[in-house]
């Protein structure tokens, strides 16, 4: 604690942290303007409680529905509205390493306390929602659903034990071909979710052929809802090619929504492995 300020009245304690990026910010705790420039971590913002301190959020931000409906828009992930935001006079941004540009968040921080997630695997997203907690003022509620996403992912132990998992290509993209490889948080959910990413030796998100594809002879192409949006309406264009696969649409949220959306993975990924073994 860095003493206090006052902002429209009312006495803040300014708080100094470091975030996932090792960044250290100054902010007035608690932060009573928030901005949220990632989906995920919008709607773990939400589950949180803060919904009178969320000021603006992205376009993508569409969860919870009812508030994407009727919370300000200060752009996308990468393209963000700088007027719009100096508009709403956030004491607090919180955005993502990898989903926004870094570009933008270096204007941002020139002017406002920016937060930063980095996150691959699911403790790094435990880490983020310990964090945010803190920052925001809502350590217990933070902790609790936190509790509850450790807990239901020990439920896929069994999953993740087997010795024979199924092999996985996940498709995030068309036109080029792209797939989530090693060094992401889909790789990580995947393995968590009890699979074996058949591309987790390359890195990050490298364009692909349908025959590099075949010839790793994966059990399932996974069509990711998301970026891309994939629907059943694609499948027919990989059967030919990958006719040996089973080719499944998949939730794209369950895999790469870090905050309180991971409770609805741990329910989701059971159901995929059911799915599998049916076909």
């Amino acid at each position: 604690m860095l003493g206090k300020r006052s902002i429209n009245n009312s006495s803040f304690v300014n708080r100094a942290v470091t975030d996932q990026m090792g960044r250290e910010l100054i902010f007035p705790f608690p932060p009573k303007r928030i901005i949220s420039l990632v989906p995920s971590q919008t709607e773990l913002l939400f589950d949180l409680g803060l919904n009178e301190e969320i000021v603006g959020i992205t376009k993508f931000c569409v969860h919870p529905i009812k508030q994407w409906k009727t919370r300000p828009k200060v752009g996308g992930t990468k393209k963000i509205h700088f007027d719009k935001i100096a508009s709403l006079q956030p004491d607090l941004i919180i955005g993502n390493k990898e989903e926004n540009d870094r570009e933008a968040i270096e204007l941002l921080e020139k002017k406002y306390p920016v937060w930063m997630s980095d996150i691959n695997t699911m403790n790094d997203a435990l880490d983020m929602i310990g964090q945010v907690g803190e920052l925001t003022g809502k350590k217990e509620n933070a902790q609790a659903l936190a509790s509850k996403i450790t807990s239901a992912f020990s439920r896929l132990s069994h999953f993740k034990e087997k010795k024979e998992r199924p092999t996985v290509a996940f498709f995030i993209w068309r036109k080029p071909y792209m797939i989530a490889a090693g060094g992401t948080f889909i790789n990580n959910m995947l393995e968590e979710a009890g699979f074996r990413n058949i591309f987790s030796d390359k890195t990050r998100y490298p364009e692909i052929t349908l025959r590099e594809v075949t010839n790793r002879k994966p059990d399932i192409l996974m069509l990711s809802s998301e970026p891309y949006p994939f629907s059943e309406k694609h499948i027919p264009e990989f059967n030919e090619e990958c006719r040996k696969s089973t080719i499944m649409v998949v939730n794209g949220e369950c895999f790469s929504w870090y905050g309180s959306r991971l409770l609805e993975a741990a329910n989701y990924f059971p159901k995929l492995h059911t799915s599998f073994q049916k076909r």
